[in-house]
């Protein structure tokens, strides 16, 4: 679905209900994957983006044709926020011949180039040269796309990160780098990190802009990130933003989280965009309780036909992780 109004207009009804769909289509698509994980049905890593919906969200809002979103592991939410289709996101997670790349990337690689989603990455910092290497086929190419690379504040750390913005600077590349500051990398808080606690104090020295706030509404996300994609994308200007969101969930599934009180947990729940999005429907559209739970209910049922799906789904033929090594594969 499109948006019905621009990242600067105030959102009518229309506008509010479908982003609110936009966020809980991930919301229960993960909440589905971790039920699956539980039960046996996903091996290896899975890394939720509970909480964080919003940023996804208002990312495929403002993509064009031809721009470009590298992630980190935590990637589930950009694929189904671009139009990945949930079934083949769900096979993927299985292992399943019918996922996104066959069922050998798993979790942590979803790809789908048709979407703009170049892919999840699961070494920390190192996908950050591969989108200056992006933008820079876009600069060279004239083609006018804007590559968004999303990153962990943990990631803020890594040498190849300072790699990959410095060249974007120095270069000019149509690139915005977005941090996504979930409090935690893995269990250890900011504090216990880095000397600062704005991670943007790092910009001027890339010469790139930046910008810093909460994500507690999606509009508000979308019109200021709006901002750094435009000036990426019409004056070669890369961006640097920083933006305060939680995950709900632990690191991974192995992650019990006890490292923060139910209390923490309770006050971030109130500023969760997609409680606001729903008491936004209540409060200013007259949404009841049987209109929410219709809304939810299709949902639902639409991420447990993909789970379905996915069960469905056979095993990649053997001779399937050898390919798309070379540039000549298929």
């Amino acid at each position: 679905m499109t948006p019905t109004t621009s990242p600067t207009q105030a959102p009518d009804k229309d506008e509010v209900v479908r982003v609110f769909k936009e966020m809980l289509r991930i919301r229960r698509f993960e909440e589905l994957a971790s039920r699956a994980y539980t039960q046996g049905k996903i091996s290896g890593f899975l890394h939720l983006y509970i909480g964080q919906e919003a940023i996804a969200v208002a990312t495929a809002d403002l993509m064009k044709d031809g721009d470009r979103v590298v992630t980190t592991y935590r990637d589930h939410g950009f694929a189904v926020a671009l139009g990945c289709e949930p079934q083949r996101c769900m096979a993927e997670l299985f292992g399943k011949k019918d996922g996104l790349v066959g069922g050998v990337g798993g979790s942590m690689h979803f790809f789908d180039r048709d979407k703009g989603m170049w892919g999840g990455y699961a070494i920390v910092g190192g996908h950050l040269p591969v989108a200056a290497g992006h933008a820079f086929a876009s600069k060279y190419t004239g083609d006018g796309a804007v590559t968004l690379c999303f990153l962990g504040e943990g990631a803020m750390h890594i040498g190849a990160t300072h790699e990959g913005m410095h060249l974007a600077g120095l270069w000019k590349l149509p690139i915005v780098f977005v941090v996504e500051n979930n409090q935690y990398a893995m269990g250890t808080p900011l504090k216990r990190q880095t000397l600062v606690d704005d991670l943007t104090v790092r910009a001027p020295a890339y010469r790139m802009t930046s910008d810093r706030w909460e994500v507690t509404d999606v509009f508000e996300t979308r019109r200021r990130l709006s901002e750094a994609v435009e000036r990426a994308r019409t004056d070669n200007q890369p961006a640097l933003i920083e933006l305060l969101t939680y995950r709900f969930r632990g690191h991974s599934m192995s992650d019990p989280a006890k490292y923060r009180t139910k209390d923490e947990v309770e006050v971030q729940r109130k500023k969760d965009p997609l409680y606001r999005t729903e008491q936004s429907l209540r409060e200013d559209h007259g949404f009841g309780d049987d209109a929410i739970e219709a809304i939810d209910d299709a949902i639902v049922e639409e991420m447990q036909a993909a789970v379905d799906f996915a069960e469905a789904s056979p095993q990649p033929d053997p001779e399937h992780r050898f390919r798309n090594h070379l540039v000549e594969d298929d």
